[in-house]
């Protein structure tokens, strides 16, 4: 089984501009993810899906393994499927472009669970840390069955306690943006029409269930925040001070 991890770096990020390049420790944020990819055991090749060629000449000056995708792709997921047509695999595992402390070791539990699998995507959830973290609904949750199958993904606390004010936010879960797909399933949902539950949530893999397939989950402790807005740089800088080079 060849299983890859394809990075997507898209240069016109909203929150915050071109933060893929932006600097971080003397590094650009795309490197550092890219390094902290190397540190996983199970893949076979790492490749970076760039969209402008700012982001391709910058990610060469490190990696050979970039490829120039198109930029009119309205998901990550579009662009990682453009990327499988010219690198065959099995397993591709989608890592975000601006998380720079990922821990590699959830790639391989990602790869390992999706072998050992019927269900044709994985991804990973953690327990909610608050109420604050529970009511964000840019913070999305997830329920399972007993197997550790997504049920369903949301913006809102699923499940609503009816009966009592929740005291124990730990029993609800998280969900992290890292997902790993069955190449021969990523191939045909890109070309599944956008389902009715994912256009009123705004999630993408409510498609897959409302399609009927399975979405594995693992669960870890906890989640390591991506670099989404001028706050989170500066955190992640004074992390790398803290902590000298990584």
């Amino acid at each position: 089984m060849k299983a890859i991890i394809v990075i997507p770096a898209r240069l016109r990020s909203t929150r915050l501009p071109r933060k893929v390049l932006l600097d971080l420790g003397g590094k650009p944020v795309i490197q550092r993810v890219y390094e902290a990819c190397q540190k996983a055991t199970l893949h076979h090749e790492i490749w970076i899906a760039a969209d402008s060629e700012e982001v391709f000449n910058t990610c060469k000056a490190f990696t050979a393994n970039v490829i120039m995708t198109s930029d009119e792709h309205p998901s990550g997921t579009d662009r990682i499927a453009e990327v499988i047509e010219n690198v065959p695999c099995d397993v591709v595992v989608n890592v975000q472009g601006d998380e720079p402390f990922f821990d590699a070791g959830i790639i391989d539990r990602l790869i390992t669970v999706l072998g050992q699998s019927d269900a044709v995507m994985a991804s990973v959830c953690a327990p909610v840390q608050n109420t604050e973290e529970l009511n964000n609904p840019n913070l999305v949750k997830v329920i399972t069955d007993v197997n550790g199958n997504a049920i369903y993904f949301s913006r809102y606390a699923i499940p609503f306690s009816r009966d009592a004010e929740v005291t124990d936010t730990s029993v609800y879960k998280k969900h992290m943006g890292v997902y790993a797909y069955k190449a021969s399933f990523l191939k045909q949902f890109i070309t599944m029409a956008v389902s009715f539950l994912e256009s009123t949530e705004k999630l993408e893999q409510l498609r897959a269930i409302e399609n009927g397939y399975k979405i594995k989950m693992i669960e870890v402790k906890g989640i390591e925040k991506g670099i989404d807005t001028p706050e989170d740089l500066e955190l992640a800088r004074k992390k790398i001070e803290q902590n000298g080079t990584l």
